[in-house]
C-alpha cells in the first residue's frame, strides 16, 4: 500500500478512532477532522453532545500525536442534509438522514474540501471494505491490463463489500455513493469486529476506548426525531381511520410524526384480543392516518413487490432484468429479489426506476425510505422507494 496523505472524519466515537489509528499504524500521513454540522443553536429539545465530542476527538488526535481540526459544514449541513430530512417528512415520506449524510457531506463536501486541502482521500469508520476490482479508462469499461480508455490513463475500480462484523456492518449507509466517491474513501475497520476494535483501542489507550456508540441522527446528536420535527414542521392535525372499514378512531397531530409500519404512539387502544394498531398508509388529501390491527392480513402492511427511483450504482448501472438482493432497511437481512429497470434514459446510464419483485413478502415499506442493492456481500447501489 502506497503512503497517502488522509483525511479522517473523526467523530469523537471509538470507530473512527481506531480508523486514525489503524492508518497512522500503516504510515499514512493523517490529519484528523471533526465535522462540524450541527451545534443545536435552535434549542431543539434533547441531548446534542457536539462539545463533548469535539473534546474526546481532540483528545484522540493528541494520543496519537496528529493534527487536529474543526471544520464547519454547517450550512452545507442543513441544505443537503437537514432541509432534505424536513421537507421529506413534510411530503409524508420517510427520509433516511444518515444515507444523505454520507453521500452528500462526508463524501461531498468534505470530500471536496480535503481535495483542495492535498489529501488523496477521505476516511471514516465505517464498518465496510472497500477492494479494487480492476482498472479502466475515464471512458471504457473495467480492464484487466491496466491500460487506459480512449480519453486517458487508467483508473483503479472499486467494490464495496459488506463489513466483516454482520452485527456492526453499515454498507447500507453507504448505498447512495458512486464510483468516484468510492475511489477516494478509506474504510479502515470493515475487517475487524467491534470486540477487536475495542481490543486495539484499548491497547493503544485511546480516550475514546470505552465510550458508548451514538444512536442519534447523523452528526446531530441523541436528539429524538419527534422532538427535531416538532421544532420545524408545522403540525396538522387529522382523523386516525381504520383502513378496514373506514371508521374514525381518534386524531393525530400531523401526518410527519409517523410512519409505515409503526406501533408505538399511536394512541389509541387495542381491542379485546389485545391486537394493537400500527399505521399501514398515510393521506394526503384529508391529512388521514390509516391504521389496521398488526398482522399478516393488515391492508397495505406487506407487499411483495414495489417500485423504486433515483436509483444510484458504485460500479456498471444494471440495464437488463436480473436476480440479484437487496436490503430495505439497516439491520435487515438481505433478501432476493428481481430487478427489472423501467424506463432507460441513456445508454450507460442508470435506469430511471426500477420494479421490485420480493422473493419473501417485506413489511412496511415506507416512501422516501432507502433500498441498498447487493450481489452476496457486494453493495451493488441503492435506490428510493416511490
Amino acid at each position: 500500500m502506497s503512503r497517502e496523505r488522509i483525511l479522517v472524519a473523526l467523530s469523537g466515537g471509538v470507530d473512527s478512532s481506531v480508523a486514525a489509528l489503524l492508518l497512522q499504524q500503516q504510515g499514512h500521513v493523517i490529519v484528523c477532522a471533526y465535522m462540524k454540522n450541527w451545534i443545536n443553536e435552535d434549542n431543539v429539545i434533547g441531548h446534542c453532545p457536539w462539545l463533548q465530542d469535539i473534546e474526546d476527538a481532540r483528545a484522540v488526535a493528541d494520543r496519537i500525536g496528529v493534527e487536529f481540526r474543526v471544520v464547519n459544514l454547517m450550512r452545507d449541513y442543513r441544505r443537503l442534509v437537514v432541509d432534505y430530512l424536513l421537507d421529506g417528512y413534510q411530503r409524508g415520506l420517510t427520509p433516511n438522514p444518515d444515507v444523505m449524510c454520507n453521500s452528500r457531506v462526508k463524501f461531498g463536501v468534505l470530500a471536496a474540501y480535503a481535495r483542495a486541502e492535498g489529501f488523496a482521500a477521505v476516511a471514516t469508520g465505517h464498518y465496510a471494505r472497500r477492494v479494487e476490482t480492476g482498472r479502466a479508462g475515464p471512458l471504457g469499461p473495467p480492464s484487466t491490463t491496466g491500460r487506459g480508455g480512449p480519453s486517458g490513463p487508467a483508473l483503479p475500480q472499486y467494490a464495496l463489500l459488506e463489513g466483516v462484523d454482520k452485527n456492526k456492518d453499515q454498507s447500507y449507509f453507504l448505498a447512495l455513493l458512486s464510483q468516484a466517491q468510492l475511489r477516494d474513501a478509506r474504510f479502515p475497520i470493515g475487517h475487524l469486529t467491534k470486540p477487536e476494535l475495542r481490543a486495539l483501542a484499548a491497547v493503544a489507550q485511546l480516550p475514546t476506548a470505552q465510550k458508548k456508540d451514538s444512536q442519534g441522527i447523523c452528526f446531530i446528536g441523541e436528539v429524538k426525531m419527534a422532538d427535531f420535527l416538532k421544532a420545524y414542521v408545522p403540525e396538522h392535525p387529522g382523523p386516525i381511520v381504520r383502513a378496514a372499514d373506514g371508521k374514525i378512531l381518534g386524531e393525530h397531530r400531523g401526518l410527519h410524526y409517523y410512519t409505515i409500519g409503526q406501533r408505538r404512539g399511536i394512541r389509541i387502544p387495542s381491542n379485546t384480543d389485545n391486537q394493537a394498531y400500527v399505521v399501514v398508509g398515510k393521506r394526503a388529501g384529508d391529512h388521514a392516518l390509516l391504521v389496521a390491527f398488526d398482522g399478516p392480513a393488515a391492508p397495505g402492511l406487506w407487499t411483495n413487490e414495489c417500485r423504486v427511483h433515483s436509483l444510484s450504482f458504485i460500479g456498471e448501472p444494471i440495464t437488463t432484468a436480473c436476480s440479484i438482493e437487496a436490503r430495505v432497511r439497516y439491520r435487515d437481512p438481505r433478501v432476493a429479489i428481481e430487478f427489472t429497470p423501467v424506463g432507460l434514459a441513456v445508454p450507460g446510464e442508470p435506469p430511471v426506476e426500477a420494479h421490485i419483485k420480493f422473493a419473501q413478502p417485506q413489511r412496511a415499506l415506507a416512501s422516501g425510505q432507502i433500498m441498498a442493492l447487493y450481489r452476496g456481500e457486494q453493495l451493488l447501489g441503492g435506490a428510493v422507494f416511490a
